[in-house]
């Protein structure tokens, strides 16, 4: 049985149900049988887990029912919360990404979902349930790699529910202007839940990129090398400063990093004093120093990459990843990659020299996981862009991709994109920055429609039961740079790391790029991707709502009325949603 997709068992059920363990987090679609629409009186589903047990805990497990945000009234006057179980307030969805509160215990998730119907007279009923049991792991492949994300969604209910002080600000969180000075490095929250907080905005790529650092504080014998653009994070500093002696940083310098104030400027006046000189180097390679990488030695044997930058930003406002590679001969890029950046200071010319623009091929002892590594700047013939392109135009089923500059570095990349979102036999869904104006988001939809999300979206004019939520401060919040491609077939790759899949990030900037082949790390990217595609969409959807309008869940038509999961069953590219996610 696959480790990544799991199917639901029970024949007597009316709909299949398929678990898509991501990280974290675990995506649960469901389509009728036989493809047929279900009846006009059915009102969505119930949906219910159940955590593993301890080792010799033999008492009963208890089954905990998932809560909607809506009803069939309007939810803001409902005071009896438990009105909104989804056993009376069902999810009108036919897939829900659930982020289990100890995801990563040992042993196996159960996820029961059950339909529910409704009379003419209101009274619900409940179908046969369908279940799944599906193991989330807290490492995607224990002791090698490792895939980890931000939650990214300081603007979203969420967070309202959890954190907000009710003023629509963030700064007691977040230091304001941390971008521009050294505010971050001193800042200390005032927040009383700051600790649960940061927890759960940072989620797993905040807990890999502190364990590692941790974990090499506590090993003497370890060697560590820091790559920063964005260096502003006092947690990430305050542990910099425990490795006096062990450690080696480079800084980039680019653009406002160089400005008199910024954080970039203070971390080095600071660092240079604390850890001697000699071993904090500023550069900016041919444009920018744009790695965000760790690697230590000794028995940590450890290195972090991808797209989160050492900031309050990067860490707890945007959607950024983490990837983790383990083992002492799977990490040796990424010292020989600090050693040519070191040494080359800004000539692309003298790092193409070392030769680390072709692929490495990453030793992670798993069979079938077939990992690979290279750095920017990259010499004419190790030039990867118009490679990724290419690729991109093979995409035989789907492309799902989160990239943050797309409309602000046009290329091969945003045309391989635009020729498969037009073949009509690709599923494709992609969350960009905005291709018009900059500010916000593009979310495309695999009909090809390209849709804003502007950052006041849900700021005011919200839609009851809704309630308004803080932006998150100026600058941009998704910050993903990623390609999945065909996640569904046993070709399945994803192409990600902090590279912005440009001209400048391919042969002039100070770049990671992996690309990972199989089908768990691809399940894990593409359900990341899903949550902010529904995150956004629906902050699309609400921002369009009458506000003076509650919405509610949609009970069984009456007359020539349409039941609420028509357009699942007659628009094209929701057909296919249901389609290939519950296959």
């Amino acid at each position: 049985m696959d480790d990544f997709k799991i199917s639901g068992q029970v024949a007597d059920a009316p709909f299949t149900l398929t678990l898509h363990r991501g990280e974290g987090m675990c995506l649960l679609a469901m389509n009728w049988r036989d493809d047929q629409p279900p009846p006009d009186d059915f009102v969505g589903f119930m949906i219910e887990f159940r955590e593993p047990q301890a080792a010799g805990d033999t008492s009963p497990a208890k089954w905990w029912t998932l809560n909607n945000r809506l009803s069939f009234t309007d939810a803001s006057k409902i005071t009896d919360k438990s009105q909104l179980s989804t056993r009376l307030s069902p999810i009108q969805k036919f897939r829900w990404i659930h982020f289990p509160y100890a995801a990563g215990l040992a042993g196996l998730y159960s996820y029961r979902v059950t339909p529910v119907f409704m009379s003419a007279s209101d009274e619900l009923s409940y179908g046969t349930a369908q279940t799944a049991d599906v193991a989330l792991k807290r490492e995607t492949y224990p002791d090698a790699l490792d895939i980890g994300f931000t939650r990214g969604f300081v603007s979203s209910q969420a967070f309202v529910d959890n954190f907000a002080d009710g003023s629509g600000s963030v700064n007691a969180l977040i230091p304001p202007g941390a971008t521009s000075g050294d505010t971050g490095l001193t800042f200390t929250s005032t927040d009383p839940k700051a600790g649960e907080a940061y927890a759960w905005m940072g989620f797993e790529a905040r807990e890999a990129i502190l364990d590692l650092l941790d974990a090499a504080i506590a090993d003497s014998t370890a060697q560590v090398r820091l790559i920063a653009y964005d260096f502003d994070l006092a947690d990430v500093y305050e542990r910099v400063l425990k490795l006096k002696g062990r450690i080696q940083v480079i800084i980039d310098n680019s653009g406002s990093h160089k400005k008199a104030g910024s954080a970039e400027n203070t971390a080095e006046t600071l660092l240079d004093t604390a850890l001697g000189s000699g071993n904090v180097l500023r550069e900016h390679c041919g444009g920018l120093q744009h790695n965000k990488f760790i690697v230590a030695t000794g028995a940590v044997n450890r290195a972090v990459c991808g797209s989160t930058n050492f900031s309050w930003r990067g860490f707890y406002v945007q959607n950024n990843n983490a990837v983790t590679i383990r083992g002492a001969t799977a990490i040796k890029p990424f010292l020989d990659a600090f050693n040519a950046y070191w040494e080359a200071v800004d000539s692309p010319a003298k790092f193409e020299q070392e030769g680390l623009g072709a692929w490495s091929e990453l030793p992670l002892g798993v069979e079938g996981l077939d990992a690979q590594l290279c750095f920017s700047p990259h010499a004419p013939d190790t030039a990867r862009l118009q490679e990724i392109a290419e690729d991109i135009t093979k995409t035989s089923s789907s492309l799902l991709y989160s990239l943050a500059f797309l409309y602000q570095t046009p290329g091969p990349i945003l045309d391989a994109i635009a020729g498969v979102t037009k073949a009509k036999d690709r599923f494709v869904y992609g969350i960009s920055d905005r291709a018009i104006t900059k500010g916000g988001l593009d979310v495309t939809t695999p009909d090809g429609n390209t849709l804003p999300v502007y950052p006041s979206a849900l700021s005011k004019n919200v839609p009851s039961p809704f309630k308004d939520e803080p932006t998150g401060g100026p600058g941009i919040r998704m910050h993903h740079k990623f390609v999945v491609i065909d996640f569904d077939k046993p070709t399945a790759r994803v192409y990600v790391g902090s590279y912005n899949f440009s001209s400048v990030a391919d042969t002039s900037n100070g770049e990671n790029l992996l690309v990972i082949r199989d089908r768990l790390a691809t399940t894990a990217f593409m359900v990341e991707a899903l949550s902010m595609f529904d995150h956004y969409h629906f902050r699309i959807v609400a921002g369009q709502a009458n506000a003076n309008a509650p919405l509610v869940l949609a009970k069984p038509p009456s007359g020539d009325a349409k039941p609420w999961f028509d357009p699942d069953y007659t628009v094209e590219y929701k057909i296919r949603d249901r389609q290939i996610f519950s296959a």
